[in-house]
């Protein structure tokens, strides 16, 4: 099973982010330590050098570590025929359940790398790129998690076993079973339709208004409100948004949403989810950055309406893959309300 082309993937992706990471972090200690944009002596010249390197590195790297989510979720469902009595990623995670562990690790990675990504493309453009302390200082941050994911890979893929049998979905996401997914599956459909709806309007109202206003406390709420959609949508498609699309109203799986049989209408919806929290986070990230270094709002104030803009069309989106099946869909939950 380690020769799977996606766990080699994988696992070959993680040792090299972590190998390239773990040099960076070498190549930082120095900038942190010696780093001084004032200075022409050899030694700022010699870092100057090492640091559009080690960038461009880092960028390809942390580039992976992020797309490895998808990569990491699409084996897990790929692999679930291998294993008795699983019929979808949940399956396969419950074979190994340090694989949840995994998952809960690049979620967080995945938002922390494309930020990193995009500030350091941002800051490059400035002319004494006045983020690189910073930036290095972010990496010392970021090693640990990207180990920590790297090391669960690797007890994950290797403990598991063909012999196994595992429990699916109907077992994890059972409104009568125990844990946070049961009591996620549990949560009444009506207060969380409401609680996702008024949500995603009041992200669209931080949208609209940072669209017209050039107010930093607007972004930092647009970005609050981006970070918090993120368990308000983990939480609704459990609830509510997978029965809908099942059209059962006791099947509240969130990965049998990425197989055929449901036209693979997961990923674009966890897309759309995922791209609505990193494009709202950027703007308010960016405002912050300013505040220490000014020479960045001069690079960012022409390309910020492309992170509202995209946050605006990534909303619509998720709005619009949700409100079908519940507005158009023969589905009803009327006899369960």
């Amino acid at each position: 099973m380690i020769l799977h082309p996606g766990i080699l993937a994988l696992l070959l992706g993680a040792l090299l982010v972590i190998m390239l990471m773990s040099y960076a972090c070498v190549i930082g200690f120095g900038v942190l330590r010696h780093w001084d944009r004032s200075s022409y002596s050899q030694q700022q010249l010699e870092l100057e050098r090492r640091t559009y390197l080690i960038s461009t590195m880092v960028n390809y790297a942390l580039g992976f570590q992020a797309l490895s989510l998808l990569l990491f979720i699409y084996t897990m469902d790929s692999l679930h025929p291998l294993f008795i009595g699983a019929m979808c990623a949940t399956g396969t995670l419950n074979a190994n359940p340090v694989g949840w562990n995994v998952l809960l690790v690049k979620i967080p990675v995945f938002f922390l790398a494309w930020l990193w990504v995009i500030v350091n493309h941002y800051d490059l453009q400035v002319e004494d790129s006045p983020l690189v302390r910073p930036k290095y200082a972010a990496l010392f941050a970021l090693l640990p998690l990207v180990v920590l994911d790297g090391w669960w890979q690797f007890r994950y893929f290797t403990g598991l076993d063909p012999q196994i049998i595992t429990s699916c979905c109907g077992s994890l996401f059972s409104q009568s079973g125990e844990g946070i997914a049961s009591s996620l599956a549990a949560l009444p459909v009506v207060p969380m339709v409401w609680v996702f709806y008024l949500w995603l309007l009041l992200l669209l109202i931080f949208v609209l208004l940072a669209l017209k206003f050039n107010s930093s406390a607007l972004r930092y709420l647009l970005a609050l409100a981006a970070l918090l959609l993120l368990p308000v949508g983990l939480a609704s498609v459990i609830s509510f948004i997978s029965i809908y699309i099942y059209e059962m109203p006791t099947h509240h799986c969130p990965f049998d949403l990425l197989q055929g049989g449901y036209h693979f209408i997961g990923y674009p919806l966890y897309l759309a989810l995922f791209g609505a929290i990193l494009c709202g986070l950027v703007p308010g990230l960016m405002r912050l950055l300013q505040i220490f270094a000014p020479g960045l709002g001069q690079i960012f104030v022409g390309r910020e309406r492309f992170w509202l803009a995209g946050t605006l069309l990534f909303l619509l989106l998720l709005l619009g893959l949700v409100s079908r099946p519940l507005l158009f869909g023969p589905f009803t939950l009327q006899a369960y309300l």
